[in-house]
């Protein structure tokens, strides 16, 4: 089974389907990991009702930061910004589907602070957004 996780994970950081930047965009931010040099940046759109109708993310960084981006982007179009802030790092791992040490574990969850501190509009990114 990991193994077609794995190639779900290649596929994303190959092929990703929701890279690139929202022009114009009402929600945008971006943070790196300092561990390893990722940095992921997310846009997004969203309509009156606080529906997010289009997002991408953009960025550079190894396969896993670059997998959970696309990933993550792609399951939250469609979503509303308050079902956004409850999503957790259990919401990335089980998309992800593969058992991540501590360094792989930073990488994969970027995106959702990423995302979480750019729907909560905060100045800067924190580690504890994602628990």
């Amino acid at each position: 089974m990991d193994d077609l996780y794995r190639e779900v994970i290649i596929e994303h950081y190959k092929n990703p389907g929701y890279r690139g930047r929202l022009d114009p965009y009402d929600i945008r931010f971006a943070d790196n990991n300092p561990l390893c040099g990722d940095h992921i940046e997310i846009t997004l759109r969203t309509d009156e009702s606080g529906t997010i109708t289009d997002a991408r993310f953009d960025g550079h960084g190894c396969a896993i930061s670059q997998a959970s981006a696309d990933l993550l982007v792609e399951s939250i179009i469609g979503k509303s910004i308050e079902e956004v802030k409850h999503l957790n790092k259990e919401y990335i791992l089980d998309m992800l589907g593969i058992d991540l040490g501590p360094v792989r574990l930073k990488c994969a969850l970027l995106s959702l602070k990423v995302l979480k501190a750019g729907v909560y509009g905060l100045g800067e990114a924190s580690d504890s957004l994602v628990e």
